[in-house]
């Protein structure tokens, strides 16, 4: 996104603040690394979400939760080092922030210190108030994240919808919309600035929206949300993995991959590449690289 791209009302960096009282639909995709970072800021996204997601997309994981601090802390910073505008956020993975409000508040601090993020994200609704509270106090912003908890799998006995369960359940695999909604406004009262809700019905998505002065930003959660968060790889279609009913693919990235990489193939294997305009001459002895290459 360029100036003349920008209304009067857009921000040349946004911050939690404008998140807060967002004027439009706030967009937010994931990324956890220096080049798609940047792509995204230059494309003018608002949040990119360095999501615990990197699990699946980055180290071929079944679920999020063998993703430790160390590995958050590296791809914020490696996202972070390549965003001007967008506002960047971190996700706090399993057992960061679930222990005590003492630990979430000193792994959040990680985030922002050695991440270089501007706010992190948690996952859950009452059971976490205290942690979101300790970590607000901390002058450490917080987006929330209710519904659909990844780190939740296993009491969810899979990745299931939620919201759709019925008041005492036994099996705890989904919640009711009510218990969504009340996690829901829990998270606000914390101090969370906005609040992601995933794997609900639309019609609990835009209930929670309504319930909130906070954004919403859905995924998997309607249209009725203040805003829409994807993974990045799922709707360039990078993905190798089944992507869910709520992406849309916007591009066919992977696709394009795959070609270019078999016409590589194909022209190493003819002698084509490297051609004359590709290669150094003895008058190119001193010139200097653009980069470091491998």
């Amino acid at each position: 996104m360029n100036d003349k791209q920008r209304t009067a009302n857009e921000p040349s960096r946004i911050t939690t603040p404008w998140i807060a009282d967002a004027p439009r639909p706030i967009t937010c995709l994931t990324a956890y690394d220096y080049t798609m970072a940047a792509l995204l800021d230059r494309a003018g996204i608002d949040i990119i979400l360095v999501g615990d997601s990197l699990a699946s997309i980055v180290q071929g994981k079944a679920t999020t939760l063998p993703v430790t601090m160390d590995h958050m802390t590296y791809h914020c910073a490696c996202v972070a080092a390549g965003v001007n505008r967008a506002l960047v956020v971190g996700d706090m993975p399993f057992l960061s922030y679930q222990i005590s409000p003492h630990d979430a508040v000193r792994n959040a601090g990680r985030l922002v210190q050695e991440g270089g993020v501007g706010a992190v994200k948690l996952e859950g609704g009452a059971v976490v108030a205290d942690a979101i509270q300790a970590i607000v106090r901390a002058e450490i912003p917080v987006m929330g994240h209710v519904g659909l908890t990844p780190q939740s799998v296993h009491r969810m006995g899979g990745y299931r919808v939620q919201g759709k369960g019925i008041s005492g359940d036994k099996n705890l695999r989904s919640r009711t919309g009510q218990q969504i909604v009340d996690d829901a406004i829990a998270v606000e009262k914390a101090g969370a600035f906005c609040i992601v809700v995933e794997g609900v019905p639309a019609e609990l998505g835009s209930e929670i929206t309504e319930a909130l002065t906070i954004p919403t930003i859905g995924i998997g959660a309607g249209n009725g949300c203040r805003g829409q968060i994807l993974v990045t790889h799922d709707m360039l279609g990078l993905s190798t993995r089944e992507i869910p009913k709520f992406v849309k693919p916007f591009g066919a990235v992977g696709d394009a991959v795959v070609q270019s990489v078999q016409a590589y193939i194909s022209e190493v294997h003819s002698h084509q590449f490297p051609g004359q305009e590709h290669s150094y001459t003895k008058a190119d002895s001193s010139r200097r690289l653009p980069y470091d290459v491998i």
